[in-house]
């Protein structure tokens, strides 16, 4: 069977990885999480004290950008993929607030971005591949054959990212989740290199008031919508 690249692009805390992840293993494509990657800069970069003061000196990023090595690995104890930086699992480490709140500067950089996306598209070469992010259908695959773009309000984006932290023992505030994805939301739409936007053949889903099983059926049911017409 003739495989695809599958583009989940969206805001932040929409729930673009679960929908992501379950669609890779129900139909046994790899999943990529761009997201992280850039997470997992940020993490670097405040790994090595990059961050003066709150702000990033990125002349000292971008000379180390050759050291940082990103790949994903499934754990076999739980089925996840996981983030490893540089040869280690940072999955719960890129979570943290401290790491959120900075890494919509750090993924605004063109060097970080062109790093990225030049890694990114390698491993979808091959095709057979569902990749979530902010620019994967509009830049990284701008051919891919099925491109989603996942929308839902700030609040309710808040309070799942609130439940989300709360369940891994991090403690933080509704109030300073909320402002993070506001702020977020805004660098991602205004940043000067690859602003996050909707492309013009994606198809758009606004889950604020849907359920995690019925965003998967309605997820595998655009897969499979798009598989029957190219049979056809």
């Amino acid at each position: 069977m003739k495989k695809i690249v599958v583009a989940i692009d969206g805001l932040s805390s929409c729930g673009k990885s679960t929908m992501a992840k379950d669609l890779a293993y129900s139909i046994g494509y790899a999943y990529i999480d761009t997201g992280a990657m850039y997470r997992a800069v940020t993490l670097y970069a405040l790994q090595h004290d990059f961050f003066e003061g709150g702000r990033l000196n990125a002349s000292h990023l971008e000379k180390t950008m050759g050291d940082i090595k990103i790949s994903f690995h499934v754990n076999p104890e739980t089925g996840h993929t996981e983030t490893y930086l540089n040869g280690k699992s940072v999955e719960r480490e890129i979570r943290r607030m401290e790491v959120a709140n900075r890494v919509s500067s750090v993924a605004a950089l063109p060097f970080v971005r062109s790093a990225l996306v030049e890694q990114q598209r390698r491993m979808g070469k091959e095709k057979g591949i569902v990749m979530d992010g902010r620019d994967i259908g509009t830049v990284v695959f701008p051919d891919a054959e099925l491109k989603i773009f996942v929308t839902a309000s700030p609040e309710v984006r808040a309070i799942r990212r609130l439940e989300e932290l709360k369940a891994k023992g991090e403690k933080t505030s509704y109030e300073e989740i909320l402002e993070n994805v506001k702020s977020r939301d805004q660098q991602d739409m205004t940043r000067a290199i690859a602003p996050l936007r909707k492309a013009d053949d994606a198809i758009e889903l606004d889950n604020t008031n849907m359920t995690i099983p019925k965003q998967k059926v309605w997820l595998s049911d655009q897969y499979n919508r798009v598989m029957k017409n190219d049979r056809d």
